[in-house]
């Protein structure tokens, strides 16, 4: 650059930064779309895995029921299911009521019941637990990435093309505080309260499009690198918002979703694969599972959101032809006490129930219910790691290279037939 003073870069800079203005984007241009836009060409029909997280410990015992069982019986005086409410699964075993939706993905083929998931010596802090599950690392100390992020990670030192791409594997959807379990050192996702955020501002004027698409792709200097840059990023995010402008018109489902978060927060995980963006991995939580009193009626209408939402999400894909390259995984920090408290609740437990959905899966239970009289400190014992339903997932899901923090210590689960 000859001659380019600062003072003449700054108000270049300005003149794009002006341009870039007009094309409100809720702050700031939504770069990893655009570089999932750019991946989709190469990325189109992988397989793509959605995790919905449930924390605050999901009372599995109360999930996945031996309705039967004396000892079960008589450890929930007052929040036990009996057969006249559970939905059978086998002749001593159900699910809650509530988990309706899980129902009819059982009856489809499409549920997968992996029984008695955890980890050696259970930690029963949220925090702790919940870091365990994210990083896969059973020690305390080096938990700084997850076990996604370094997997995303791994990905871009084994495929240089994503340094040039700079594409997003992954995306985290919601408003909370993005899990640990995407945290990379090289490869950050992205996360998004809503597609709403990225909404090309024309007070729905086609000239005014055509106006701000015009100034973007103005020729500029050709010395000036810097201002190439931006002038390049603006016209990306325009074609970008474009682009998902049509495909929220061109989207359309006859499935009819709850009107709830998580139900919400797939509806959009749903238009987004549709829209054929290159992200593998969806991330969604679902909070208010520490149910320490009054649990019936709270768990109730959580199981009841988490069914019927991923109920309507399976449709969804279906429906629109994705259904056989999009499996679900749902996971919990930890379970419940297999004891019910004095307030009619659960405190923190330790082994719990996973599941995994699509029509890929090994459909069915998984592993046998932990035992009742055997428990390890008043919980069940787990005998499934969870590493175990990881390494199924990268391996055989993803097709990407496990870890050897999870390989070495596990043997994967079979999870797809």
């Amino acid at each position: 650059m000859q001659n380019y003073t600062r003072r003449r870069f700054l108000a270049d800079v300005s003149a794009s930064a002006a341009t870039a203005g007009m094309i409100s984007l809720a702050g700031s241009t939504p770069l990893f779309l655009t570089e999932s836009a750019a991946a989709a060409a190469e990325q189109k029909g992988d397989n793509i895995l959605v995790v919905v997280q449930l924390s605050g410990g999901n009372d599995g015992l109360n999930t996945v029921i031996p309705y039967k069982h004396e000892l079960y019986k008589k450890a929930r005086p007052s929040l036990g299911q009996d057969a006249a409410t559970v939905i059978k699964l086998k002749d001593d075993l159900g699910l809650h009521t509530a988990l309706k939706g899980f129902g009819k993905l059982w009856e489809a083929g499409q549920l997968a019941i992996v029984q008695g998931v955890g980890y050696p010596n259970p930690n029963r802090s949220h925090f702790e637990s919940m870091d365990i599950w994210h990083t896969a690392n059973l020690k305390i100390g080096d938990r700084t990435s997850g076990w996604l992020g370094r997997t995303f990670d791994r990905l871009k030192l084994d495929r240089p093309q994503l340094e040039n791409a700079e594409s997003s594997p992954a995306l985290h959807l919601g408003g909370e505080e993005q899990p640990l379990a995407l945290a990379a050192r090289d490869v950050p996702t992205p996360s998004i309260t809503s597609l709403d955020q990225f909404k090309l501002d024309t007070g729905r004027s086609e000239p005014r499009r055509q106006a701000i698409e015009t100034a973007a792709a103005a020729a500029r200097p050709a010395e000036n690198d810097l201002l190439k840059f931006v002038a390049t990023r603006s016209t990306a995010a325009l074609k970008l918002s474009h682009h998902l402008e049509q495909a929220a018109k061109e989207y359309s489902t006859n499935v009819k979703y709850p009107e709830t978060q998580l139900a919400g927060k797939l509806k959009q995980v749903a238009q987004l694969i549709d829209a054929g963006l290159g992200n593998r991995v969806y991330y969604v939580t679902l909070d208010g599972f520490d149910t320490h009193s009054e649990q019936a009626a709270a768990h109730q209408g959580l199981l009841q959101q988490l069914g019927d939402a991923l109920f309507s999400f399976t449709e969804d894909l279906k429906a629109h032809g994705h259904a056989e390259r999009v499996a679900s995984l749902v996971f919990s920090e930890f379970g419940r006490r297999v004891q019910e408290n004095s307030s009619r609740g659960t405190d923190h437990g330790a082994a719990a129930p996973a599941f995994v959905i699509g029509s890929k899966v090994k459909a069915g239970l998984i592993g046998v219910h932990p035992k009742l009289d055997d428990l390890d400190d008043g919980d069940l014992k787990f005998h499934t790691d969870f590493r175990s339903v990881y390494s199924s997932l990268l391996t055989n899901w993803l097709k990407w290279p496990t870890q050897p923090g999870i390989a070495d210590a596990v043997r994967s689960v079979e999870l797809f037939s």
